[in-house]
């Protein structure tokens, strides 16, 4: 049954990927329009982040936004397909500009490792394959919840050579190594980890656990560290490619100023572009011990 699922899910991925940009675009923004109403569960979820973290706005500027915000998620939905299905080529021709580029120029000539981190906001998929295009990259892979589905998503992610390494002892030794070296490795940044893999610190004003990894990286290996995400264009012009420098406090040694850090910078590129990111994610859903439930009533 397993294995049945997953080809029927790599058949749809696969027929997803014959779409053109536009459509792909059009379509996942109609299918996030109706999850206001057929999926209350993420509706729910973006209302109390967005009322969490925009404490000041008022009821219908949130709703306005949570609307956009599903739209946009609909969005990224049905270009992942696109990003894993066409040539490599192809999807990097969809970066019409490249704002920050000036800031991987003064990394060569520093002649470190480069540590970058992607959240959850515009199209991470295609913000990863530029950077494999580039460099050497590795970056921090997690088993998919389906799993007939590893070996596709380990192919579509690797193909533009990309290693993918595993959340495990071993793996998280071989990305220290790989900065040791001079190289690069790419993470997600906003993913809850586990309470033995991460640390509170502050997120749009909220107490938030915080994965140690990226900071431990930083703080052992000191690496160039930038924030990059690939904003969406409108009318499906394609997408700004973006890179922001992170604050020199991650490499404190005390980690909640090196967490703080890191938040802030995924925080400052939220701001900018506050649609695209993935307010559909229960980030809060672990909270500081006596602290009261972020989602309530349990979501």
């Amino acid at each position: 049954m397993e294995t049945v699922k997953a080809r029927l899910t790599q058949w749809l991925l696969k027929a997803c990927g014959l779409l053109n940009l536009r459509l792909a675009q059009g379509l996942g923004r109609l299918l996030g329009r109706l999850g206001w109403w057929a999926t209350p569960r993420e509706r729910e979820v973006t209302l109390q982040n967005l009322r969490g973290c925009y404490p000041n706005a008022d009821q219908a500027t949130i709703d306005a936004l949570a609307r956009h915000s599903l739209a946009e998620t609909g969005a990224t939905g049905l270009e992942i397909p696109l990003m894993w299905e066409w040539p490599v080529t192809r999807c990097l021709n969809l970066i019409r500009e490249v704002d920050g580029e000036h800031w991987l120029n003064a990394h060569r000539d520093q002649g470190q490792g480069l540590l970058l981190l992607a959240p959850h906001l515009g199209n991470w998929e295609l913000a990863g394959l530029y950077f494999a295009s580039r460099y050497q990259m590795a970056a921090l892979y997690s088993p998919p919840n389906q799993p007939g589905m590893e070996a596709y998503i380990r192919q579509v992610r690797s193909r533009s050579g990309s290693e993918l390494v595993a959340t495990d002892r071993r793996g998280i030794m071989r990305l220290f190594q790989i900065l040791k070296n001079g190289g690069v490795v790419g993470i997600l940044p906003d993913q809850t980890p586990r309470r033995s893999g991460g640390d509170f610190a502050p997120f749009f004003g909220i107490e938030t656990l915080t994965m140690t990894l990226a900071s431990k990286l930083a703080q052992k290996t000191r690496p160039t560290v930038l924030l990059t995400y690939a904003e969406r264009l409108p009318n499906a012009r394609g997408f700004r490619l973006v890179i922001r420098p992170v604050s020199d406090r991650i490499y404190a040694a005390d980690m909640r100023e090196s967490l703080t850090a890191l938040n802030q910078a995924v925080e400052d590129g939220v701001r900018e572009v506050p649609e695209q990111y993935q307010w559909e994610y229960k980030r809060f859903r672990r909270q500081p011990e006596g602290a009261p439930a972020f989602y309530r009533p349990p979501i």
